[in-house]
């Protein structure tokens, strides 16, 4: 972490720290649950090592402070550790998602993203934030405020200092996107100046400002609209796309060059094979790939990430039938290639695109990739390991081991052999302090 953040974050909990504890003398506010000061010993039935698919039966982890200090059939019980047994459930690290919208809610998203002022959408995404936590989210990765700029800074910082409950976060400000491209305004009265809902950028130098000027408002990485308007016609995906190769790479080199990376929204060819070209760290919705551009995805190691979840939702939630029948096909094109893309060795990271379908539900996703081609152990892999990579904390999260952050949880039954159980969280703990019991 620069030691800048590192400053700036250290004088926001020095400040949050004086403003809890004077609140709380009046009884106006309850000061954050902190991390454990005891050890905390967590025993269940059984424990996934995801890594290697072992289950631990029964399983413990002891945990000390905001880290896994031993995990096994049985570890050490420290004098005074406070033991939780927690029955049969199954432990596993905590969730990730590494494609969500904390800012966008079910409904009219072009609507909301105008008639919704900024500090009200902010609010909705704390909400939002504790609603993914609770559902075992503990990491996500958002792509995008869809108008609300750098207001996730403020969330992501206010998670971070305990100031509210939610997921470790990565996020990216407004996606970049081309003067009527993907996310324009393009269905408004002109006359009217209906803002975008990304940040313009038409040229390499223009990219590279906006990346700029989002990196100093405090963004994780940068997310970049490659393809759009996206449609099926006469059953062929339809996606024109919006940057070239050169203007990716680029915007890759410019990534490169303050430390972090750049995710784009691309859904089939060209512009999937512009973006594996450039060195993207993930493809997002990636719904056709061509034989090329998976090659050079596993050359260089370039997640996919599907987002079947707002693929089915929108498919049952269209305001006419024609809509939905138009969802519905695409939704059919996009599970017949995500059976080519297993069978090619494509390297999966989990995203279901939250926002609009509610928060909290989104581990309907990995019930979907296993209903479309993946078994279980490789979608909570995918999940787990590579979206602990693509977030940029491998080795950090994503797996039980002694060292790595206590982002635990544990859900019902065995999901090797039902990954539904992944959609009903039982207990949720996020770097050694209880969210959900």
């Amino acid at each position: 972490m620069p030691s800048s953040l590192r400053f700036s974050l250290s004088v926001r909990a020095t400040v949050l720290a004086a403003f809890v504890g004077v609140l709380a003398l009046n009884g106006a506010i309850a000061a954050p649950q902190p991390t454990a000061s005891v050890p905390v010993v967590l025993h269940a039935a059984r424990l996934l090592q995801v890594d290697t698919g072992a289950l631990i039966q029964p399983g413990e982890i002891l945990v000390e402070g905001e880290r896994i200090r031993e995990v096994g059939r049985s570890v050490e019980h420290p004098q005074g550790a406070r033991v939780l047994d927690l029955g049969d459930v199954t432990l596993l690290p905590g969730l990730i998602d590494a494609h969500i919208h904390l800012f966008l809610h079910p409904g009219a998203e072009d609507l909301q993203t105008v008639e919704e002022s900024v500090p009200w959408r902010t609010i909705l995404a704390e909400q939002a934030a504790k609603a993914d936590l609770l559902a075992g989210f503990t990491a996500e990765r958002d792509m995008g405020t869809e108008g609300a700029g750098s207001a996730d800074t403020a969330v992501r910082d206010a998670i971070d200092v305990g100031m509210i409950p939610g997921p470790r976060l990565r996020i990216s400000g407004n996606a970049i996107d081309i003067l009527g491209g993907h996310e324009d305004a393009i269905h408004y009265n002109p006359a009217q100046h209906v803002l975008s809902n990304a940040d313009y950028a038409n040229s390499s130098e223009q990219i590279i400002e906006i990346m700029r000027s989002q990196h100093k408002e405090g963004s994780d990485f940068a997310k970049i609209y490659e393809t759009g308007p996206d449609k099926m016609m006469d059953g062929e995906l339809h996606t024109p796309f919006q940057y070239t190769a050169a203007q990716l790479t680029a915007a890759v080199e410019e990534a490169h060059r303050m430390g972090t990376v750049v995710a784009v929204h691309a859904m089939g060819e060209p512009g999937t094979l512009y973006a594996a070209q450039a060195g993207v760290a993930s493809i997002d919705h990636a719904t056709h790939l061509s034989d090329e551009t998976i090659r050079l995805m596993r050359e260089k190691h370039i997640f996919s990430v599907p987002t079947f979840a707002i693929f089915e939702y929108f498919a049952h939630h269209r305001s006419s039938a024609a809509e939905a029948a138009s969802e519905g096909a695409l939704l059919d094109y996009k599970i017949s290639e995500f059976k080519k893309q297993i069978a090619a060795g494509v390297s999966f990271a989990v995203g279901s695109d939250v926002g609009p379908f509610p928060h909290g539900t989104q581990a309907r996703e990995m019930e979907l990739m296993v209903q479309y081609g993946m078994k279980p152990l490789n979608v909570l892999q995918a999940d787990m390991i590579n979206g602990a990579k693509l977030l940029g904390w491998e080795g950090q999260i994503g797996e039980l081991k002694p060292g790595y952050f206590a982002d635990i949880i544990a859900v019902p039954g065995n999901p090797l052999d039902d990954i539904t159980a992944t959609e009903r969280v039982s207990f949720v703990m996020k770097g050694g302090a209880i969210a959900k019991q």
